[in-house]
């Protein structure tokens, strides 16, 4: 079973990842992506003094320090993953990546770091919940 996990370097994200350890410790055959997605810049002050490449390089390097402390808790618990950082909307790109991969469940944090959020829900995992063909599980 193929199980994606979304962190965006937030508390939420080390539950997640702490919820994963369990999950691979009662069932040897799961298999994790950590995926990291990092929303695209669109400001022309930076992109008039950048090279896209450049914008993307920072980029990617700062979805690998979000995913830091999720990949600390997995590699102490000797947890195998995949990493993965990708650019794009969040929601939809958590989605796409999920049918790509053709995993088989996603397991998220209720709410991510983000300033704004649902009263309830974080509005990115609203949003994943109500696009994704495969279940989700919401770590609170």
């Amino acid at each position: 079973m193929k199980i994606l996990l979304p962190v965006d370097g937030s508390e939420h994200s080390a539950r997640v990842a702490r919820h994963a350890v369990r999950l691979a410790q009662s069932c040897a055959s799961y298999e994790f992506l950590l995926l990291n997605v990092q929303e695209p810049i669109d400001a022309p002050e930076l992109r008039g003094h950048m090279p896209a490449r450049e914008i993307e390089a920072m980029q990617e390097a700062r979805g690998g320090d979000a995913m830091a402390a999720a990949r600390a808790l997995l590699d102490a618990a000797g947890v195998a993953y995949v990493p993965e950082v990708t650019l794009g909307p969040v929601a939809a790109s958590i989605t796409r990546i999920a049918g790509e991969r053709r995993c088989d469940a996603i397991v998220m944090g209720s709410h991510g770091a983000g300033a704004i959020a649902n009263a309830l829900m974080g509005s990115v995992t609203a949003e994943v919940i109500r696009h994704t063909p495969c279940p989700v599980t919401v770590v609170k």
